[in-house]
């Protein structure tokens, strides 16, 4: 039995690995950029405690913005743990039209909301931008005695008690990416035993502590913290070639007989009703970032793909999936509304 595998099938959103504008194109700053630039240091929020997908993307934008000098004022990275992003999401909400407010994005911002969990989805905010596409990870301590991803699903098809931890909410992207995997290996999708902490940082301190059996995490946040002496082991990745860097040795799903991938799109929104001016120089800004060296090195280092989109673009995608998650969730019994 095979799970719909939750990466898209449709051509432009599976594995989309755009290049970044070049810098001629940017050369004509549009009129709209021209008339608005930030007047005081904006406010870069995680919606997740510090460890995870979205804190090291926001820091990393943050870092490279400021060492390449593309931004005149500071982006403030600011951690706003709670319900799978929709503490953080109710906060934004609040705060329509304030142009110096942004917020890392990625599959949860649709998957909470269908799963029930927050009354706030893509649609209340403002696209800005989709930057880069990540991939899970199944990861096990260096001694446990799984030593492949199979031996893993064996022993949650033989005792489905087994606990499996993720840095999101049940229903939403960590939960969805190792339900759609168990059900792909033949396993009741629904049986999966998911615990669910706040980010990636805390899984992985469970997972350390021996509270968890293993963990599924972002492979780009997983990426720094492997390697010899780290006291963790990666079984398996949901990209459909072997990824580079430190995640090279790691064998992907498809390697191991299981026929599922999973895409972690990760980008940018804004406050509801941010003005288009603002949303025209955050584009701009973010599509030169793609280009520096800097960007360049933290995104080869953490594994990650540039894939990026406009704000108008970005919208559309993410109707799109929207569309196709509350197609899977409902297939997996986690549709909540």
């Amino acid at each position: 039995m095979t799970a719909t595998p939750l990466t898209s099938r449709k051509p432009g959103l599976k594995r989309l690995a755009l290049l970044a504008l070049p810098l001629a194109a940017l050369a004509g700053t549009s009129t709209a950029q021209a008339d608005w630039e930030p007047t005081r240091p904006v406010e870069f929020i995680a919606p997740a405690n510090p460890g995870g997908g979205w804190d090291t993307l926001v820091r990393t934008v943050s870092r490279v913005l400021q060492e390449e000098g593309l931004a005149e004022r500071n982006f403030a990275p600011i951690n706003v743990p709670g319900g799978g992003g929709a503490v953080a999401w109710a906060q934004i909400a609040r705060d329509g039209g304030n142009p110096h407010k942004l917020f890392a994005t990625s599959p949860p911002i649709i998957l909470v909301p269908l799963a029930g969990t927050s009354r706030f989805d893509h649609s209340d905010f403002t696209p800005i931008a989709r930057l880069i596409t990540d991939y899970s990870i199944v990861l096990v301590p260096a001694d446990s005695e799984y030593q492949d991803l199979n031996d893993l699903l064996e022993a949650v098809r033989e005792n489905p008690s087994l606990s499996i931890g993720g840095g999101s909410a049940p229903g939403s992207m960590d939960h969805i990416s190792m339900a759609g995997l168990a059900a792909a290996a033949g396993l009741e999708a629904a049986s999966v035993n998911y615990i669910a902490f706040s980010g990636g940082g805390e899984a992985m301190t469970n997972l350390m502590g021996g509270h968890v059996a293993a963990v599924i995490t972002g492979a780009g946040e997983a990426a720094g913290q492997l390697g010899e002496g780290s006291g963790i082991r990666a079984l398996g990745v949901s990209s459909p070639e072997r990824l580079s860097g430190v995640l090279a040795e790691v064998p992907t799903y498809q390697e191991q007989g299981i026929d599922y991938g999973f895409d972690i799109w990760r980008g940018v929104m804004g406050t509801p009703d941010m003005p288009e001016e603002a949303v025209a120089y955050y584009e701009n800004l973010f599509a030169a970032m793609l280009e520096t060296e800097g960007w360049q090195q933290a995104r080869d280092q953490l594994g990650w793909l540039d894939a990026y989109q406009d704000g108008e673009t970005f919208g559309a995608f993410l109707d799109a999936q929207r569309e196709q998650f509350s197609e899977i969730l409902g297939e997996l019994g986690l549709l909540g509304r």
